[in-house]
C-alpha cells in the first residue's frame, strides 16, 4: 500500500547510506528468529528490543529462550557482524526496511491489545527515511495494518510503503520453517508485494503473493483458529467417549486409518501464546463488522474449559481414595507444549491447570517438572510450589501424577514404572494419552487419560 506522498516508482531509500538493511522491531519468539535468520542469508540487521536483558543476552549470542539451532545460529551472525541488539534506534541510523514483531496480547477484557503496536509504529516513523518499506509480521485485528500503523507513519510526513507479511513459524522449528513454509505477502500495490517478496525470497523461495493488508491479517487469523476448531472437536470426542466408557485415543485412531477424510486430532490442553489468543482476535475482529463467529467461540469454550473439568475429575478421584494425611500432587510439563520442545509458559494451560489444583486442594503439596524450562525459572514464574529438578523427585510418593503436556521424555517410563515410585494408592492422569496405546497389564490399575477414564486400552 504506497502512501501519500507516492513513493518513487524505485521503491528504494534516497538520502544518507542506510548502515542496516533492516531493522526488526521485537525481540521475542517471532523477532529473534528472523533477524537470525535474515543475518544468516546476508542482511545486515538491527535488533530493537526496548528489554535491555534480552538486548545483552543477545549481543552475547545468547538466546533468551529455547528453540532448535537458535544458539548455533546466533553466535555464527554476530561473529560475522550482521546482527546488533539495541534497545532503541540510534541517531542517524536509519534502515531501508522495519519488520514489527511485536506482541499483541489479550487485556483484562479479553481485547486484543494495540499498545505495543502502536509504540513501535512510533519508533518506526520516528527513524525511517523517505520510501521505507514498513512490513507488520505481527498477529493483529484486521485492520491494524491501514488503520493503526500506516495512521501512524502518516503523520510523519514522510513517504513509505506498507505490506503484511505474517509469521507461521512453530516453536521448536522456527529456523527450519522459515526456510521453508510459503510465505504470505500482502499489500495493496503490486510494486510494494514485490519489494517486500524480494526480502523474504532470500529466506524461501515459496511465496505467496495477497492482494490487500486485510487479507494477509486474515490468514493467519484464519491459520490458528482452525488448528484451535480441530482440537476443540477432538476434546468434543474425547467428552462422548468417557461418557460412554469408550477410549477416546482407539475411536480417533482406528477411525482415521487409512480413511483420509477423517483425521481428527487427539485430544489434550490447547494453550499457547497463540491459540490461547487467536481465535479472540479473530472474532473480535468479525464482530467489529457486526458478525459473530459462533463455531470460533464454541472452539475456545471448549477447550478453555477443560482444565476445569479434568480438575473436577482428578479431585474426585483423590476424594475416593480417603488419603490420609496431606496429599501431594506432581503436575509433569509445564511448557505450553512438548512437541516440538519448548520453554515457552506463555499461555500455558499447565498453569492453568495447576491454579486449580491449587484452588481445589489448598492444604496439598504440589511439585512440578518440566523437562526443558530451566529450575530458576520455574521457580521464579511458579509460586508456592515446589520445583524438582527430575521425574522420580517429582513423583516420589505422589498421590497423583499429572501429565500436561505432551514431551516424549514424559512418556518414556511406563505407568507401572512410574506407580513404583508413587504412593501404593496413587494414579496417573495424562492429558496427552502418551501410554494409550499399551496394553491393561502395561497400564497398571489407575491410569486415566482424556478420553478415556476407564483405564482400559
Amino acid at each position: 500500500m504506497s502512501q501519500t506522498p507516492p513513493a518513487q516508482p524505485s521503491g528504494q531509500q534516497t538520502g544518507t547510506d542506510c548502515p542496516f538493511d533492516i531493522a526488526v522491531v521485537g525481540l521475542g519468539y517471532v523477532g529473534l528468529t528472523l533477524a537470525t535468520v535474515l543475518a544468516e542469508v546476508g542482511f545486515r540487521v538491527l535488533g530493537v528490543e526496548k528489554r535491555a536483558d534480552v538486548v545483552n543476552m543477545t549481543n552475547q549470542a545468547m538466546p533468551h529462550f529455547s528453540e532448535i539451532g537458535l544458539a548455533d545460529a546466533l553466535a555464527r551472525v554476530r561473529d560475522a557482524g550482521r546482527l546488533e541488539a539495541v534497545v532503541a534506534f540510534p541517531q542517524q541510523t536509519q534502515a531501508s526496511v522495519y519488520i514489527i514483531t511485536v506482541g499483541t496480547p489479550l487485556d483484562a477484557n479479553g481485547k486484543v491489545r494495540l499498545d505495543m503496536i502502536e509504540a513501535a509504529s512510533r519508533e518506526v516513523a520516528r527513524n525511517m527515511q523517505d520510501d521505507a518499506l514498513v512490513i507488520l509480521r505481527s498477529t493483529v485485528h484486521v485492520g491494524t495494518a491501514r488503520n493503526v500503523v500506516s495512521r501512524i507513519l502518516n503523520e510523519s510526513g514522510k513517504r513509505f510503503e506498507i505490506a503484511v507479511c505474517p509469521e507461521r513459524t512453530l516453536e521448536g522449528k522456527a529456523l527450519l520453517e522459515l526456510r521453508q513454509l510459503p510465505q504470505i505477502v500482502g499489500a495493496d500495490d503490486q510494486s510494494v508485494r514485490e519489494r517486500a517478496e524480494r526480502v523474504f525470497r532470500r529466506l524461501t523461495k515459496s511465496i505467496v503473493q495477497v492482494t490487500t493488508l486485510e487479507s494477509a491479517e486474515i490468514i493467519k487469523l484464519v491459520d490458528n483458529t482452525y488448528r484451535d476448531l480441530q482440537f476443540a472437536f477432538a476434546n468434543e470426542v474425547a467428552r462422548v467417549c468417557e461418557a460412554w466408557d469408550v477410549n477416546a485415543h482407539e475411536v480417533i485412531a482406528s477411525g482415521k486409518l487409512g480413511y483420509e477424510r477423517t483425521n481428527v486430532a487427539l485430544p489434550g490442553l490447547v494453550g499457547g501464546p497463540c491459540l490461547e489468543k487467536d481465535p479472540h482476535i479473530f472474532r473480535q475482529s468479525a464482530q467489529a463488522r457486526g458478525i459473530d463467529l459462533e463455531i470460533t467461540a464454541a472452539s475456545r469454550l471448549v477447550n478453555e474449559r477443560q482444565p476445569l473439568e479434568t480438575v473436577t475429575f482428578i479431585v474426585k478421584q483423590l476424594q475416593s481414595r480417603a488419603i490420609q494425611g496431606r496429599v501431594r500432587v506432581a503436575l509433569l510439563g509445564m511448557a505450553f507444549k512438548g512437541r516440538p520442545a519448548t520453554d515457552d509458559l506463555r499461555g500455558s494451560m499447565s498453569l492453568r491447570v495447576l491454579q486449580l489444583l491449587k484452588l481445589a486442594l489448598p492444604d496439598a503439596e504440589i511439585v512440578v517438572y518440566d523437562p526443558v524450562v530451566a529450575l530458576e525459572t520455574l521457580r521464579s514464574q511458579v509460586k508456592d510450589v515446589l520445583v524438582a529438578a527430575s521425574i522420580s523427585e517429582a513423583i516420589s510418593q505422589a498421590h497423583v501424577t499429572v501429565i500436561a503436556n505432551n514431551h516424549p521424555a514424559l512418556g518414556m517410563q511406563s505407568p507401572i514404572a512410574l506407580q513404583r515410585l508413587m504412593h501404593p494408592d496413587a494414579f496417573i492422569y495424562d492429558y496427552w494419552n502418551h501410554f494409550s496405546d499399551l496394553s491393561d497389564a502395561e497400564l497398571g490399575h489407575s491410569y486415566f487419560a482424556v478420553g478415556n477414564l476407564s483405564g482400559r486400552a
